[in-house]
């Protein structure tokens, strides 16, 4: 159905932080995930600041996000042939779905899978059932296609920053319990950690497509 047009791809974790690949490079395999966006303003950009600067007194400095979202899927390997079905099949699952507000405001440490990174994320505290819903959803295109479905129990989360290997020995506890007070104590933080999600996203490899909500 469509020709396949990537280039060969050399994995060199010096070019990148030494993050490593969650599943190794073939051609016409393209790494997938859906999302929703979330746009950073400079309110939460100064709060993010804040977490780094105090975090450095515990463990190696981590690394801002690049982007900021909250997955609603796991990282899944797509044939380029799949692609549009796949994503069209997205679009009719989502079109039922209106936009709806969270909160995502506990400070929590999570890892990838292999262990080989760690992040610093908020953790959604109001919205889970909405999140959820769209999660089921999710899952029936994730079935239809033969991948692996969303964690059974979630924790809905927007990862903040990231550093290499497993560090939660050092970031639990006492470090997480003052990144904690810091969000709290920040102005505003009420407002400025409920979130008002308005499109799903899904990523595969360098396309992105997305569905507004209604």
């Amino acid at each position: 159905m469509f020709r396949d047009q990537e280039e060969e791809v050399i994995d060199d974790s010096t070019k990148h932080g030494g993050r490593l690949r969650t599943f190794p490079h073939e051609r016409g395999n393209w790494a997938t995930y859906v999302y929703m966006p979330y746009e950073a303003q400079e309110d939460f950009l100064d709060l993010l600041q804040l977490l780094l600067s105090h975090n450095r007194t515990y463990a190696t400095s981590l690394t801002m996000m690049d982007e900021f979202h909250l997955s609603l899927s796991q990282n899944v390997v797509l044939r380029y042939h799949w692609i549009n079905p796949f994503v069209q099949s997205l679009k009719e699952h989502a079109a039922s779905f209106y936009r709806f507000f969270c909160t995502s405001d506990q400070v929590k440490v999570y890892t990838n899978q292999p262990k080989t990174r760690t992040f610093i994320g908020l953790e959604v505290t109001s919205g889970h059932s909405q999140l959820l819903e769209l999660v089921s959803e999710i899952d029936k295109v994730m079935k239809e296609f033969d991948l692996p479905k969303f964690y059974k129990e979630p924790s809905f989360h927007i990862s903040l920053a990231w550093c290499v290997g497993d560090m939660t020995n050092k970031l639990q506890g006492q470090c997480l319990q003052e990144l904690q007070v810091i969000v709290n104590r920040f102005e505003d933080s009420k407002f400025l950690l409920r979130i008002h999600w308005e499109e799903i996203r899904c990523k595969s490899g360098n396309r992105v497509f997305s569905f507004p909500l209604k």
